[in-house]
C-alpha cells in the first residue's frame, strides 16, 4: 500500500502555537511526538518507508525532514502553493503512477488523532480489499457523537454485498458542513457519518475519476507527469499550479461520482481541529481543568485549558476559557469560541502583521 500524507495545512485555529513555518501538524499537542510523527508511526505497519509520501509546502520541508528522517527526500512532494485537496491528491497520484500504475493509494491528513491504532489498521485493511475488489473510491466515515457543524457528512445507502464487508456501504450523498438544525437531523436519522477526509483507492481509479469530473486538472497533471524526474520538473509544476483551480476532492470528485463506498471507522478519531478538541482529549484535574506548564492557578473556575510552558498563568472566577501563551503572543478565548481563532489569523493577515503569522 502506498500512503500519501497531506501536510500542507496551516492550522489557523491553533494560533498562536501554529504558525506558517511551524503549523499544527508539526507541533507536540497531545504528547511527546508531533501529530505528523504519530500519523507516520500509525501507518508504518502497513506500508514500507519507500511507499510513504508526504505532500507539503516549501516552508515546511526542513522541519518535516528533521522530524521524519525515515522518509526519503524523493518521497517529499512540494506544492508551490496550496490549492486544496484535489490538486494535492492528483499530484501525488501521478508521482505514484510513474512508479507503479497498478498501485493502491491511501490518503491521510497529517494532523488527526486516533486512540485505537489497531482498529484503525484493521479498517484500512478492509478498505484496501474493497478498493481492489470493487475498483471504487473508498472513504472512511466516523460515527457522529454530537451534532457537529464543523465536519462534513456522508450519507450511507445500502450495505456493500458480502458478509465480510458488512461495515462497508454505498454512499448516497455528501453534505457540506451543516447548520446546527441540519446537523441535529443528521444525527437523529442514523444514516449519516462524519467525513474524516481519509481515502483509499487505486491510483488508476482516482485519476480516471479526476479526468471525468475535473478534466482541466487532469490535463495539468498529465503535463506535470511528463516532466517528473527531469530538470524541468519544478518549473513545470510551478507554472501549472498557478493556473489550476483550487478545489477539494470532496466537492470536485466525490460528490459527482456514484463509485464511492464508505467504511465505518470506530477507532477513537478526532481531527484535533480546535483548542476545545485538545481540551477534550487531555487528562483533567479534579476541577476539570487542563494545565500545561508549571504552577498555574485556576481559582473558582473549571473546564479551562491553560497552555503556557514558560510563564505562570492565574485564572480567577472564569469557566471554560482557553489561555495559550508563546514568546510573542497570548490567546484568551472561551472554549465555545475556539473555532473563531482562525478569524484572528485573518485579521492579522489583513493588517499585514506578518511577524505574528
Amino acid at each position: 500500500m502506498h500512503v500519501i500524507i497531506m501536510a500542507g495545512g496551516s492550522g489557523t485555529r491553533f494560533w498562536p502555537r501554529s504558525r506558517q513555518k511551524n503549523p499544527k501538524q508539526l507541533l507536540q499537542i497531545l504528547g511527546d511526538n508531533t501529530l505528523i510523527q504519530e500519523t507516520i508511526r500509525r501507518i508504518e505497519p502497513l506500508a514500507k518507508p519507500d511507499q510513504i509520501f508526504i505532500v507539503s509546502t516549501e516552508s515546511q520541508i526542513d522541519a518535516i525532514k528533521e522530524q521524519l528522517p525515515q522518509i526519503q527526500s524523493q518521497n517529499i512532494i512540494i506544492e508551490p502553493r496550496g490549492k486544496n485537496t484535489a490538486p494535492c491528491i492528483g499530484l501525488a497520484a501521478v508521482h505514484i503512477r510513474r512508479q507503479n500504475p497498478d498501485a493502491l493509494m491511501a490518503v491521510l491528513p497529517a494532523d488527526h488523532h486516533i486512540s485505537n491504532e489497531q482498529k484503525f489498521r484493521d479498517v484500512m485493511q478492509v478498505a484496501h480489499k474493497v478498493a481492489l475488489e470493487q475498483d471504487c473510491l473508498v472513504t472512511i466515515g466516523i460515527h457522529p457523537t454530537f451534532p457537529s457543524t464543523g465536519y462534513g457528512y456522508i450519507q450511507m445507502n445500502s450495505p456493500l454485498a458480502g458478509a465480510k464487508h458488512m461495515s462497508a456501504f454505498h454512499v448516497k450523498t455528501f453534505a457540506e458542513k451543516p447548520d446546527l438544525h441540519t446537523a441535529e437531523r443528521f444525527l437523529v436519522s442514523g444514516d449519516f457519518l462524519w467525513n474524516s477526509g481519509m481515502f483509499i483507492w487505486k491510483v488508476s481509479t482516482i485519476l480516471r475519476e479526476i479526468e471525468l469530473a475535473l478534466p482541466e486538472l487532469y490535463d495539468g497533471l498529465v503535463e506535470i507527469e511528463k516532466y517528473l524526474g527531469t530538470n524541468l520538473e519544478n518549473e513545470v509544476i510551478n507554472k501549472i499550479y498557478c493556473q489550476i483551480r483550487s478545489i477539494s476532492i470532496d466537492y470536485g470528485v466525490m460528490e459527482h461520482t456514484k463509485n464511492v463506498v464508505v467504511i465505518k471507522g470506530e477507532f477513537g478519531w478526532s481531527d484535533v481541529g480546535t483548542w476545545d478538541e485538545v481540551y477534550k482529549l487531555l487528562d483533567k484535574d479534579k476541577h476539570g481543568n487542563v494545565l500545561i506548564g508549571e504552577h498555574h492557578i485556576v481559582k473558582s473556575g473549571s473546564g479551562c485549558l491553560i497552555d503556557s510552558p514558560d510563564k505562570m498563568v492565574a485564572v480567577v472566577g472564569l469557566d471554560d476559557v482557553v489561555v495559550v501563551e508563546t514568546d510573542d503572543a497570548v490567546l484568551v478565548c472561551h472554549r465555545n469560541a475556539a473555532q473563531e481563532v482562525k478569524d484572528v489569523v485573518e485579521h492579522l493577515q489583513k493588517k499585514e502583521k506578518n511577524q505574528y503569522l
